[in-house]
């Protein structure tokens, strides 16, 4: 593991970004192209706005984080600017997907593009000082807070005869109002991280399996149905590690330790044993789940439990998280990194071939290989400083 800090600093810096910012990148008419081929080539020029919500977010990031290099500031305008023009509607929410020029084809039907373009305004009013942009950000921040007892609004299809609550809203909350936390009052702040720790730890997780549910009753009790036995292990395992950056702020080291358990609780759960890699979806009592996608290996998943592993290792330093570490370590670097053209595949098949060779598209974007490699690295810096 000594070695790893460099590794991801590389495929970050030398990789990754590069290739986002040679083929992403649209001068014309602002904003960014995400339907990538596997060597890059735009194949449909649509631009979803919650993707570029997180590519505007992680060239102000690094520009903040870890150079101030002007090319990457230019890169978050030409996004920023184009989510300002062309991604709202009259009353403020956000398109799901406009036209190459701007022009909306989707209505705002749900808040996660909401969420990622307050993410990005946040970033870039830190890195500029612009006072409009921080003061978007916080007003988008407000509007999300007022839908998250009907996030989809009238674009909601399902009868309210079987009512559910969704793992997604307490989780995103969860790291967007860190992402937030300069432009918030602290009261806010304080109000957002207590709910959102409470519905992840005691509501959405199962205190009997150890489990993280997709979705609850509005009680918190179990729904046997397709959704209420729905388990995301990508959802789970994310989330424990905006639980870890909760902890950090005060030193919660139980909370640490409980969300690293629950880390290995969901990866014993959905490792695939007989091909390796972390299952898509999962039904809790072992039915046959209602996606057909469920067998999937998916780049995000498996990212998104190198950070939390890594995060895990550096707070604990325990020897089931070093093996778990090594493990999916071992497998994402072998199926999905693309030697050959960079950056990583997104789809794999269950037996760990590639199923689509695209880089990007209406799902992936630039965002979940940056953030872990950025992430990781930073993991890595600093388990190296404790030697």
């Amino acid at each position: 593991m000594k070695n790893h800090a460099a590794l991801y600093k590389n495929t970050l810096l030398d990789n990754v970004i590069p290739f986002w910012e040679k083929h992403s990148i649209d001068t014309e008419n602002g904003g960014y192209f995400t339907c990538l081929d596997k060597e890059g080539i735009v194949f449909d020029t649509d631009k979803f706005m919650w993707l570029q919500g997180r590519q505007a977010w992680i060239f102000s990031m690094l520009y903040n984080k870890v150079e101030k290099k002007q090319s990457w500031l230019d890169t978050a305008k030409n996004g920023i600017d184009f989510i300002i023009k062309h991604g709202m509607d009259t009353e403020g929410n956000f398109y799901f997907s406009t036209t190459q020029e701007g022009a909306p084809l989707v209505q705002p039907y749900n808040i996660f593009s909401d969420c990622f373009a307050a993410m990005a305004f946040s970033q870039y009013a830190i890195a500029t000082g612009d006072e409009t942009i921080k003061e978007l950000a916080v007003q988008t921040y407000y509007n999300i807070l007022k839908k998250k007892d009907n996030p989809k609004g009238q674009y909601e299809k399902t009868i309210n005869n079987r009512p559910l609550k969704s793992f997604a809203l307490p989780m995103i909350l969860s790291n967007l109002v860190l992402e937030l936390e300069h432009v918030l009052p602290a009261e806010e702040v304080e109000k957002t991280i207590a709910f959102s720790v409470n519905e992840i730890m005691e509501i959405f997780l199962d205190k009997k399996s150890g489990l993280i549910y997709e979705f609850v009753k509005p009680d918190g009790s179990l729904e046997d149905s397709f959704n209420g036995r729905l388990l995301n292990p990508g959802h789970g395992i994310e989330a424990m590690w905006f639980m870890m950056d909760i902890a950090t702020r005060t030193n919660n080291t139980a909370l640490i330790q409980k969300a690293t358990d629950t880390i290995i609780t969901i990866l014993e759960y959905s490792w695939d044993t007989k091909h390796g890699g972390i299952f898509y979806f999962l039904d809790a009592k072992g039915n046959p789940p209602q996606q057909l996608e469920w067998d999937q290996k998916l780049w995000w998943v498996h990212l998104e439990t190198l950070v939390g592993l890594s995060k895990a290792f550096e707070h604990t330093q325990r020897e089931d998280v070093k093996e778990w570490y090594n493990k999916v370590h071992d497998y994402s670097w072998k199926h999905f990194s693309d030697k050959e053209a960079g950056e990583w595949f997104g789809y794999l098949n269950r037996q760990g071939e590639v199923l689509l060779d695209l880089k990007g598209g209406k799902w992936k974007g630039c965002f979940h290989v940056p953030r872990a490699m950025f992430q990781c690295w930073k993991s890595f810096e600093n388990i190296a400083s404790f030697k």
